[in-house]
């Protein structure tokens, strides 16, 4: 009986099949490594597809695509009533200008900015991606850039496009082209302007918190309410005849600060109550508006230097 039971397991072990390795060809990349700047644009064009919901789930798609849409339609209908009506209304311009249409629908410029910032910014810190990316040849104040670029292209598009359908329509209404094309021209420099300062503003306060539905609250909160109060307190300069307290108030909301930029350099009509006039207050209301995209940048790049490879 005990010779019986030694020899079994051995004849179960010669029943089972051998292990076989393949060699399946698997050899190591020998092709050339991409430095930064590569890296970078990969990284830029990802950020920018990402802004609208590109590569990611559907339910992603629908706030960004569908703002970009609620953005489109008042253009479309301003350009319609200019093609249609124009010699019976006796129109000789735009309906709204361009330096006006931003202010006029700032709120979803902003609902825009303040929910895709945290998606850009917040994320990256919250399941720390941002580990996988400092990994990379790509330096900390270049992932920076690299973000804020992206969030600025995406802003910049959803400004600048019912922009270019007013063009469009006023150049098809037969408006001066010259003159159109002049007053188009501060208008996309006012978008790009206020798409950097958004931009800006929103990454730095998203790079504060790791919880999404904070910073998308704490966006609006900074962007609606600085507007709220400033545009009250130049409506009340304005009553009393204190233009110059309206005008420095304008200083403290992205909309107002761009407006009276727009104002100065391409002399366009003016959307808040106080604008600013002279010389003077105008080289200062540029000059805010540069200090306060570069101090954004740099409290960025001091943000995520203190981030943990």
């Amino acid at each position: 009986m005990s010779s019986q039971s030694e020899t079994a397991p051995s004849g179960a072990a010669a029943q089972r099949p051998a292990g076989v390795i393949h060699d399946l060809g698997y050899r190591p990349y020998g092709g050339p490594r991409l430095g930064e700047r590569p890296v970078a644009w990969s990284f830029f064009l990802t950020g920018l597809r990402n802004t609208y919901g590109l590569g990611r789930s559907g339910r992603s798609k629908v706030l960004p695509m569908g703002l970009i849409g609620v953005m489109l339609l008042p253009a479309l209908i301003l350009v319609g009533v200019l093609v249609q009506a124009r010699d019976i209304l006796d129109l000789d311009s735009q309906i709204v200008s361009y330096s006006t249409y931003p202010i006029t629908t700032q709120v979803l410029i902003s609902v825009f900015v303040a929910s895709q910032a945290p998606a850009l910014i917040s994320r990256d810190l919250r399941f720390r991606t941002i580990t996988l990316y400092l990994a990379r040849p790509m330096r900390r104040p270049v992932y920076v850039l690299v973000r804020l670029a992206s969030l600025t292209a995406g802003t910049f598009i959803l400004v600048g496009s019912p922009l270019l359908l007013m063009y469009v329509g006023g150049i098809l209404a037969d408006l001066p082209l010259g003159r159109e094309t002049l007053r188009f021209l501060g208008g996309i420099v006012g978008a790009a302007l206020l798409a950097a300062l958004l931009s800006g503003l929103a990454a730095l306060v998203a790079a504060l918190t790791t919880r999404r539905g904070m910073a998308v609250a704490a966006v609006i909160v900074v962007l609606l309410v600085s507007y709220t109060v400033v545009a009250a307190i130049q409506g009340i300069a304005l009553g009393t005849g204190n233009d110059s307290v309206g005008e420095v108030a304008g200083l403290f909301s992205p909309y107002t600060l761009v407006n009276g930029v727009q104002h100065y350099l391409f002399d366009v009509r003016a959307a808040t109550a106080t604008p600013p006039e002279g010389a003077g207050m105008g080289l200062l209301y540029l000059l805010v508006t540069v200090l306060t995209v570069l101090a954004s940048i740099g409290a960025l790049i001091a943000r995520y230097r203190r981030v943990s490879p």
